[in-house]
């Protein structure tokens, strides 16, 4: 460590020196860092610090050290994102700051070549626990930025006070600046394109020691700052804002840099989350899941409905079926597991849905209260386990406060003991907790398929929501939307096509995949698009970006079992052709499923990758396509 002087820049590039991050002290002793990518400012003099009730970490600062640079190799293996092998390579380097009453805070900055990321740690050891009120962190934005953005729903506000659960339409292409519609702001990740650059925001995980975070509602001047929850977000009598003994790092805050294309393919959000905790791995087997209440509602959570799907998910291969909302009350533990049992013979595992909330919203579906506390859990966990039940579907959270980050972590920790696989829904974003809770399969926090059913103007966004989810929250974590209406919706109008439905089971990524489609509507289906549902891959290799630009167009490359996936979807109600680049696939012959010309059909065809790697596919409005090679 050496000492330092006021006003000097310290810089520190990434390993291919396309990014850089820039760290100084303004002349009224701020901390500041400006981002650039080949040259180009990406964000200019954005703020670092904290207030803790008891230190002022924002001003009045002094570097007190800057370390040499090193260098940071991590390689991980998970099975529920969108690449299964992963190696992360950085550049690393400490600012450790004083105020002059003499508290200290390190500022630890990692340069990827996809990405910056920053996080705070507070040296020392005390008993007594530190309380952070505000985090200054901002990330600022040339003007002519264009964002991304999904608003943050101000809490209890919603169906039964059940807000936030990350479930509003984003507002896409819009000024940097422009205030979210509600007090509680936008939330991660967030999208922005600045120049020739796009910029993702978010965090890793908080593992009950940190609040989730948001950005804030205001913008001044195309200045995103860092915001905490809003009061109400707690558990009762539970933690808001964030407290722990030293020492105490913060989440890590991630900016990822580059072209789209590395947006898309970027692990940046994983890559930085908490290593797995110990467990043992053997149960957790990702897959598909038929599930009967998106389009059947409640009235279909009966035994003979169940057994139905049993036997379907059996006859489309897919590894389980998931029994939603009241299944104690309509079925009862018993016959539940009489329905396990004869599941087993078919292959197929049980999943059953639980209300995770106290009394901080009014949902009145069972079981519920089973979660609130270790014991309860515990003993709920144990039954499942002797029942055969292969994991739980958790529902209605509480927000984002630390109490409420806890009670999440607390969860997936009691499930992995008992060995049952987790899906989280009205909940927040997973922020890499899949990587630390390998248990983890899936969390919502997306305005997914439900809600067409509930409403035609849901039905109507779907087109453009659909191509920005994956630029967005299905960038680094996975999502459960419950994709793939293939047939129809009770009381709805579909505004996509079939083949883009089809297209979904390869855009989104999901530890467990829940297909809305019913028995009857994939009996409609021809066969060739039933044998691809049976044989879509559950744990994908690798994953590329062909082309897309987030509300009007996607097209990724998928690879897993020996076959490359490559699915698109057209969020605009105009025809296109494409001319994609597939020179990975230069003179493969692959099948195409799209939409036929008629506005029921299908058609199927083989193609050819040329030899100069170029493909065109036609894709009609609102249409897509898969192509399997």
């Amino acid at each position: 460590m050496k000492s330092a002087a006021i006003e000097k820049e310290y810089p520190l590039a990434s390993p291919d020196k396309s990014l850089e991050v820039r760290f100084r002290l303004t002349p009224d002793q701020r901390a500041v860092y400006t981002v650039s990518r080949n040259g180009t400012v990406v964000l200019q003099d954005s703020k670092l610090g904290v207030l803790m009730e008891d230190a002022d970490l924002t001003k009045g600062l002094a570097l007190e050290s800057v370390s040499k640079e090193e260098k940071v190799t991590d390689s991980y293996e998970i099975l529920t994102a969108k690449r299964r092998k992963n190696t992360y390579r950085a550049n690393k380097r400490t600012f450790r700051l004083k105020t002059a009453q003499g508290q200290q805070m390190d500022v630890i900055f990692q340069v990827s070549n996809d990405g910056v990321a920053f996080q705070y740690y507070f040296p020392g050891q005390t008993s007594e626990k530190k309380k952070i009120t505000q985090e200054v962190t901002s990330f600022k934005f040339p003007q002519g930025a264009k964002a991304w953005l999904q608003p943050m729903s101000d809490a209890k506000t919603g169906w039964e006070r059940t807000n936030p659960s990350y479930e509003e339409h984003y507002q896409k292409g819009i000024a940097v600046g422009t205030p979210s519609p509600f007090k509680a702001g936008w939330v991660f990740p967030a999208l922005f394109e600045t120049g020739e650059s796009w910029v993702l925001i978010t965090e890793s995980g908080p593992d009950g020691d940190y609040c989730g975070s948001r950005l804030a509602q205001n913008s001044p001047d195309g200045e995103y700052s860092v915001a905490f929850p809003q009061e109400q977000e707690k558990f009762p009598g539970g933690v808001l804002n964030p407290e722990s003994t030293l020492p105490w790092y913060s989440p890590w805050r991630i900016v990822a840099v580059g072209s789209l294309k590395t947006i898309a393919e970027s692990t940046l959000g994983t890559d930085l989350a908490k290593p797995a905790i110990k467990m043992d791995q053997g149960f957790i087997k990702p897959g598909k899941a038929s599930w009967s209440w998106a389009l059947l509602k409640d009235d279909s959570t009966v035994y003979d409905v169940q057994k139905r799907f049993i036997d379907y998910a059996a006859r489309m291969k897919w590894h389980y079926t998931l029994i939603d909302a009241e299944w104690d009350r309509k079925i009862g533990y018993a016959k539940i597991k009489e329905l396990a049992d004869y599941a087993k013979t078919k292959n197929v595992g049980l999943l059953l849905w639980y209300n995770s909330a106290g009394s901080w919203n009014g949902t009145p579906f069972t079981p519920k209260d089973k979660m609130l506390t270790r014991q309860s859990r515990q003993q709920e966990f144990g039954r499942l386990r002797e029942m055969g039940i292969k994991g739980v579907k958790i529902d209605f959270f509480g927000g984002d406060g630390q109490s409420v980050m806890q009670y999440y972590t607390d969860i997936l920790k009691d499930a992995a003991e008992y060995g049952l696989l987790v899906n989280f829904h009205g909940c927040t974003l997973p922020r890499g907790w899949q990587r630390t809770y390998p248990n983890l399969m899936t969390m919502e926090s997306i305005k997914g398929f439900e809600f067409i059913t509930f409403d035609q103007r849901n039905a109507d966004e779907e087109p453009t929501h659909a191509t920005v989810i994956p630029f967005t929250r299905n960038v680094f974590d996975p999502m459960d939307f419950t994709p793939v209406n293939l047939d129809k919706i009770p009381r709805i109008t579909r505004r996509t096509t079939k083949g883009f439905e089809l297209a979904l089971s390869v855009l989104f990524t999901s530890g467990i995949q829940h297909y809305v489609e019913i028995p009857a509507g994939m009996a409609k289906a021809p066969a060739y698009v039933q044998e691809y549902m049976k044989n879509v891959p559950s744990v994908w290799e690798d994953s590329r970006f062909i082309d897309g630009y987030p509300g009007k167009l996607v097209v990724m490359a998928r690879q897993a079992e020996g076959k490359w996936y490559v699915a698109g979807i057209n969020g605009e109600n105009t025809a296109k052709t494409l001319d994609l680049d597939l020179a990975f696939l230069k003179g493969k012959k692959g099948s195409l499923i799209t939409d036929g010309n008629e506005a029921s059909g299908w058609q199927q065809q083989t193609v050819e990758v040329s030899l100069t790697g170029k493909t065109a596919v036609e894709i009609k409005p609102n249409g897509g396509f898969v192509l399997v090679f």
